[in-house]
């Protein structure tokens, strides 16, 4: 398997199991009960669980154009070793983004998403061959 393509499998994990700290926090403050039903006052979660939550849904809207310039890369052949470190550091970008985002650490939260892009954007300039 190539990097890139590893790089998106560990990123689609991340994905998968970042939502699970929002929800087993939201599990203790609103109680089970609520939790899987629709309550209509629903208690406040931790604000570090929330900040959980929007990492989460800032990775599922990143992972899908991640995700196609690794695909369009890797079936267009055009997967190297500049493609591979735009992947590798994606996923790790994506990882510090989650992390600071979780511990409410500014500015490095924002540089860690410009990382991700950056990534993205290398194995962009890869597949259009700049």
């Amino acid at each position: 398997m190539t990097t890139d393509l590893m790089m998106l499998t560990w990123s689609a994990a991340l994905c998968a199991l970042l939502w699970v700290p929002y929800i087993l926090a939201r599990i203790g403050a609103w109680g089970l009960v609520n939790t899987v039903s629709y309550p209509e006052s629903p208690p406040e979660v931790p604000a570090w669980s929330a900040r959980t939550h929007k990492a989460h849904l800032n990775l599922v809207e990143n992972l899908v154009p991640f995700a196609a310039l690794v695909l369009v890369a890797h079936a267009g052949g055009m997967a190297n070793e500049a493609t591979a470190l735009g992947a590798t550091i994606f996923f790790w970008s994506r990882v510090a983004h989650a992390v600071v985002y979780i511990f409410a650490i500014p500015w490095v939260r924002t540089l860690a998403f410009v990382g991700g892009f950056v990534g993205m954007v290398m194995i962009f300039l890869e597949i259009i061959g700049l």
